[in-house]
């Protein structure tokens, strides 16, 4: 992913040792996917003329413990991930998606680590500490949670990579379809390129056979749709819904109103174009 060459983080790493959070954690998990090969040493004190990339300690460029620490623009303190990732995400993700890694994933784990918030990943990755009575080491059980910590992450930076892979399909499929029910020859992740145009429901072939129609939502933040399938198809059995809509291969409508299923594609275009005509 983005512009990242090998080589551009050291070999070598120090952060703390004793109990570990999320952050520092991450901020490894992290580091390891850069750099295979690099080396973390877990300790009390930086060693003198130490040669690597020290982190959540030292009070340097990745520390969080000063009185001066740093914050962001809207006021969520860094804590080591966030500074290792403010250094290396751009160039490993890209400008935009490292903005928006930043803000969905590793803020939270940031504020949760300086102000002690509740955070469901950081109370995981906590847990991974020895318990009071426990005779793991923690520089064991360190690795075990880094191990966790780099799959999640993996999986996200995958993810990534499909939602990029699919953007020309998409956007080919925009621009082929009338601009309120998109029509996708496969199924591609469609959010990021549809949610604030003109198109209203995605029709694309469903993993499980047949075809989905699913409604777009207002916004990223809002999961409200723009337009709902018909209250009275909502979590209607199958032969009720076919029989109740008129659409002879519907075969399923969710219990929220957001995505519904059919046999065919003209079926699930259908059942949009039933829902458009109902809202207007």
């Amino acid at each position: 992913m983005g512009g990242y060459q090998k080589g551009f983080v050291p070999e070598k790493g120090f952060t703390h040792g004793g109990k570990f959070h999320s952050d520092d954690v991450f901020a490894t998990a992290f580091l390891r996917i850069l750099n295979p090969k690099i080396q973390i040493i877990r300790g009390f004190e930086v060693p003198e003329e130490f040669d690597g990339i020290v982190y959540d300690i030292g009070r340097g460029e990745f520390d969080h413990h000063q009185k001066d620490k740093e914050y962001r623009e809207n006021g969520c303190p860094y804590a080591a991930f966030g500074l290792i990732w403010r250094a290396y995400g751009a160039g490993y993700t890209g400008k935009e998606e490292a903005k928006r890694f930043d803000e969905q994933f590793i803020q939270p784990l940031d504020e949760s680590d300086n102000t002690g918030c509740d955070n469901i990943i950081a109370k995981i990755i906590e847990e991974f500490n020895p318990s009071w009575d426990s005779e793991d080491s923690y520089d064991d059980c360190f690795k075990k949670a880094v191990g966790m910590a780099e799959t999640i992450l993996r999986n996200h930076f995958e993810s990534v990579k499909g939602i990029q892979r699919g953007r020309e399909l998409v956007q080919q499929a925009m621009r082929e379809s009338d601009g309120r029910i998109l029509v996708l020859p496969v199924y591609a992740p469609w959010k990021q390129e549809v949610i604030g145009s003109s198109y209203q429901f995605v029709v694309y072939p469903s993993n499980r056979g047949g075809y989905s129609a699913q409604g777009v939502a207002v916004s990223s933040a809002d999961n409200t749709l723009v337009c709902d399938f018909p209250k009275e198809w909502w979590g209607m059995e199958a032969d009720a819904l076919a029989k109740m809509s008129g659409i002879e291969s519907l075969r399923f409508c969710h219990p929220g109103g957001f995505l519904v299923a059919a046999e065919t594609k003209e079926d699930a275009v259908r059942a949009a174009e039933y829902a458009l005509q109902a809202k207007e």
